[in-house]
């Protein structure tokens, strides 16, 4: 699992655009670039401050306060304000008190190590379960796919996605606590039940027994439904997964054979499905209009949305009659029209689609506002798409000091993003949905432990961007 040191671990709040593979990411925005540009040299200056070297500061709490602080002072220059990140209570000013160029780049939470740690790390009573997981174990020589994390810099692009790398970039690398493992509908093998299994054994070993929990693979127009009984019966799994877009024939959730895949997922009492919408380039039979029939079909049965319907391309700004048929808005809109409410048996999951809107800050609040009338602050999970990125842990920073405006809130309606709502997106939610608890679920592994491993290994923040990422990609990392 060892690496060569890189010569710079890159910026800890990854900034380029990067696809998971499903999807090609839009070009860098004007905010991203700026952003980059300025934190790159806030870095340089901040860390011959504090006395640390670039390396130690990037690797530390104080990389991605500053990283993060600069995000929020580029965010407010642009007039883009109705989401923000908080990493201190109000920003500084130049001497004639107007705002500074490098406003948040030099505040007390980018100097300080315990004030970039409190900015930054973990909430009070804060447990992470992120629900969208995948590795893949492909053989020697196998031709690796093309996600970003192809890019992990090992001699065979093929092992960037083995059960250590997976192990190691959720558990060594990220604050997470617990991990679902979910299904694909490509590489036959490479993430089957089997492999799911030996990722929990594996995982056991290193001490994080229960940490990580299986989906079962679904695919009812190619696999056919007997084929869920067998998963079920011979695996542990939690849920199951399916795309109503890819792994077979097109199909619907509310058609009749969405009915009857439905009907099976009761009958062998795992009544959690994790369906794809969403993130297909506007592919019609991954459009999310069938969750609201489908969830009022079968109440008993809990609609896992992964990406919440999200497009990459689609701009998400508020819930109108123009827009109700794109991105995350034609999932409000099924919910609507067949009477879902908040709380009801349809979640919204943030996988890619928070890593998305990253640095579309705007977008983000208008989204997440939008969940939070629609599905309720009880039914949106966290996941991640890990490892198509690498470690979630930049998602994870930038989430915990995101902020709703009081504009948008009082003009759309959108409740605060409080910290108790955080927590309950991060891991609370899903775990009262999976009945697991979150004090006994816990690694072995201590955060001091964790903290220490984490900025002793050879760890870079690279974005394993496509080609088309790779300029932004190189101003993340100057000496590239």
């Amino acid at each position: 699992m060892a690496r060569p040191e890189p010569p710079d671990p890159g910026l800890p709040i990854k900034l380029g655009p990067c696809g998971n593979g499903e999807f090609v990411p839009p070009p860098a925005n004007e905010l991203a670039r700026e952003a980059v540009r300025r934190a790159n040299a806030a870095v340089d200056r901040n860390a011959r401050r504090v006395g640390l070297t670039r390396r130690q500061f990037l690797r530390s709490s104080l990389g991605a306060a500053t990283t993060l602080s600069v995000l929020a002072a580029c965010t407010r220059e642009s007039g883009r304000t109705g989401g923000t990140f908080l990493v201190e209570p109000e920003p500084t000013s130049g001497p004639s008190g107007a705002p500074s160029s490098t406003v948040g780049a030099e505040s007390s939470s980018t100097l300080d190590a315990e004030a970039a740690e409190r900015a930054v790390g973990p909430l009070d009573d804060e447990f992470i379960f992120d629900v969208q997981n995948h590795l893949l174990e492909l053989g020697p020589g196998t031709g690796a796919p093309g996600f970003p994390q192809s890019a992990c810099g090992e001699a065979d692009p093929g092992d960037c996605y083995s059960i250590e790398h997976f192990l190691e970039l959720l558990f060594l690398e990220s604050d997470t606590h617990l991990v679902m493992l979910s299904a694909i509908p490509f590489a036959p093998g490479a993430l089957s039940p089997e492999v799911m299994e030996r990722t929990m054994e594996a995982a056991e070993r290193v001490g994080c027994e229960g940490r990580v929990l299986m989906q079962g693979e679904s695919f009812p127009t190619s696999l056919g439904l007997d084929a869920m009984a067998e998963v079920a019966a011979e695996f542990p799994i939690r849920a199951f997964k399916t795309y109503t877009h890819a792994g077979g024939p097109p199909w619907r959730l509310d058609d009749a054979t969405g009915d009857a895949y439905l009907a099976q997922v009761a009958a062998v009492d795992v009544p959690i499905v994790a369906v794809h919408k969403g993130l297909s380039g506007n592919d019609p039979a991954s459009s999310p209009a069938d969750i609201g029939p489908a969830a009022t079909n079968h109440p008993a049965i809990s609609l896992l949305v992964y990406h919440s319907g999200f497009e990459a391309a689609t701009a998400e700004g508020p819930y109108d009659d123009v827009s109700a048929e794109v991105g995350v808005n034609r999932l409000i809109t099924s919910l609507r029209r067949s009477g879902i409410g908040p709380g009801a048996n349809v979640y919204a999951e943030l996988g890619s689609t928070w890593r998305t809107l990253m640095t579309r800050p705007d977008e983000a609040a208008h989204l997440i506002g939008k969940l939070l009338l629609a599905v309720g602050e009880d039914n949106i999970l966290w996941g991640t798409d890990s490892i198509w990125y690498g470690s979630p842990q930049d998602q994870i920073q930038a989430f915990r000091t995101f902020q709703i405006s009081d504009e948008l809130q009082e003009r759309f309606g959108y409740p605060a993003l409080t910290t108790e709502i955080k927590r309950k997106i991060l891991g609370y939610n899903a775990a009262r949905l999976f009945d697991v608890d979150p004090v006994t679920v816990p690694c072995s592994v201590d955060r001091e432990a964790l903290t220490e491993i984490r900025a002793e290994r050879a760890m870079s923040h690279h974005t394993h961007a496509e080609a088309a990422a790779t300029a932004l990609a190189a101003s993340q990392n100057p000496s590239t």
